[in-house]
């Protein structure tokens, strides 16, 4: 018999593998047949610190969805989280080699915002399902415009890093939709700006360290 205790394991060893380990992607990298373009060393360098942005909003979207996937009310639910935090795992693959391949590190804080984030998804599926499903859309919607904002000043040369940044778009707009389709609640305006407020905590600080 799968008990909590057992699921908490499960879990901790997700949030140990998410920190630790090399991520690996279920699908090709979407810049893998582009060629790498001359880039000056501030586009390198630009480009370098927005994907360190987008690498640790997906170690927080693991951590939020491994919290949420744990107190979800229905086995359904559960399992479309996990099905989004798999996609999930395809970002986070493709963010940290592309990082590399310019030269950078992720950012010092993924554990302290991995931390932070399985919290908050543990009291968004306490809540219930729709209101956990309600996390889910607000968080992708907000991710989605997030991207965009990357891909307006992402070097139009830069390919590599721009035909990443779209199909983590895509993906983040068809989990949105997921959500949705599932019966997510539309969540009180306080509720969508304290979480925009956070994630700009989150992107400014890993930006930089």
């Amino acid at each position: 018999m799968f008990t909590k205790l057992d699921s908490l394991i499960v879990e901790f060893d997700t949030g140990l593998r998410t920190l630790l380990a090399q991520p690996r992607s279920m699908r090709p990298h979407p810049d893998a047949a582009i060629a790498e373009a001359d880039l000056s060393a501030s586009e390198k360098k630009q480009a370098c610190a927005l994907m360190r942005v987008n690498h640790t909003g997906e170690v927080c979207a693991q951590a939020l969805y491994s919290g949420q996937a744990l107190t979800a009310h229905s086995e359904r639910t559960a399992v479309a989280l996990k099905q989004a935090a798999q996609e999930e795992t395809d970002h986070l693959a493709w963010c940290e080699s592309r990082i590399k391949q310019l030269g950078g590190r992720t950012s010092l804080l993924n554990p302290v915002f991995y931390a932070g984030s399985f919290g908050l998804g543990l009291l968004a599926g306490a809540l219930g399902d729709r209101w956990n499903l309600g996390f889910v859309a607000e968080t992708e919607k907000q991710v989605e415009a997030h991207l965009a904002s990357h891909l307006e000043i992402l070097a139009t040369a830069d390919q590599k890093t721009r035909k990443i940044v779209e199909q983590m778009q895509v993906d983040e707009a068809a989990h949105a939709k997921q959500a949705r389709d599932h019966g997510a609640a539309e969540l009180p305006s306080p509720i969508n700006f304290l979480m925009r407020k956070v994630a700009k905590v989150m992107t400014t600080a890993s930006y930089r360290i």
